[in-house]
């Protein structure tokens, strides 16, 4: 985690297509270039230019020179940086009391690794349950799904529709895990977490699915 005033960062995000523009740079894991970003969102060079540069000023983003293939100079291509950031009032250090917290359950070890895994398992039914039996009219299962991609989404996942054999896959991508930092040391935890809450938001909604893990950050991968 990268720490910056916390009024700087939050003027930065404030400027709505500033704020897509990093949500849609962080979720396709590319390089793209001034033009690029002023075509993708319909805005002058310079002001793309200008949003880009504002991002890189509190780390987020990152730019560098890449060569076209084309022959020529190289040119400056923008890509979300793999740090996140924080903010918060009055100044917390999370990240202090997080590498505590992952090292005392490490350190109790597997009933405590379980316990962890049950806890977020059951926060992601809840969550999920809570929400739908609020509702007054019964859910078709189109609703469910676009629920459950948002929801991944706002968690960083990127999901996937696929229709296969009249069934309908759903495949949950993340590149930028927001414990990145603690994935080396802790990767045991923080992906057996995330895997349950979301295996608990699923079963929230579709009691009988096939919930399949198959790659992951843990083992070396570049996403999960």
């Amino acid at each position: 985690m990268i720490s910056i005033n916390n009024l700087k960062i939050m003027s930065t995000l404030a400027d709505e297509t500033r704020y897509q523009i990093y949500q849609y740079i962080l979720q396709n894991k590319k390089y793209y270039t001034v033009q690029e970003i002023a075509e993708l969102f319909s805005i002058h060079p310079n002001v793309a230019r200008l949003h880009l540069t504002k991002l890189c000023e509190i780390g987020i983003v990152q730019g560098e020179f890449i060569k076209s293939g084309k022959g020529g100079r190289p040119g400056r291509a923008y890509h979300a940086t793999e740090r996140g950031i924080v903010i918060s009032f009055p100044n917390r250090d999370f990240e202090t009391l997080l590498n505590w917290t992952l090292q005392f359950i490490s350190e109790i070890g597997n009933e405590a690794i379980e316990k962890l895994k049950l806890i977020s398992y059951q926060d992601g039914y809840n969550e999920m349950k809570a929400h739908f039996d609020s509702k007054k009219t019964a859910i078709t299962i189109n609703e469910k799904i676009d629920f459950l991609t948002k929801n991944a989404t706002n968690f960083g996942y990127v999901p996937t529709i696929v229709k296969k054999d009249g069934n309908k896959q759903i495949f949950f991508e993340i590149d930028h895990c927001p414990f990145k930092e603690q994935i080396s040391e802790h990767s045991h935890l923080i992906c057996k977490c995330h895997e349950s809450y979301l295996k608990g938001q699923i079963d929230a909604l579709f009691p009988n699915n096939d919930f399949i893990h198959i790659t992951s950050m843990e083992n070396s991968c570049n996403t999960c």
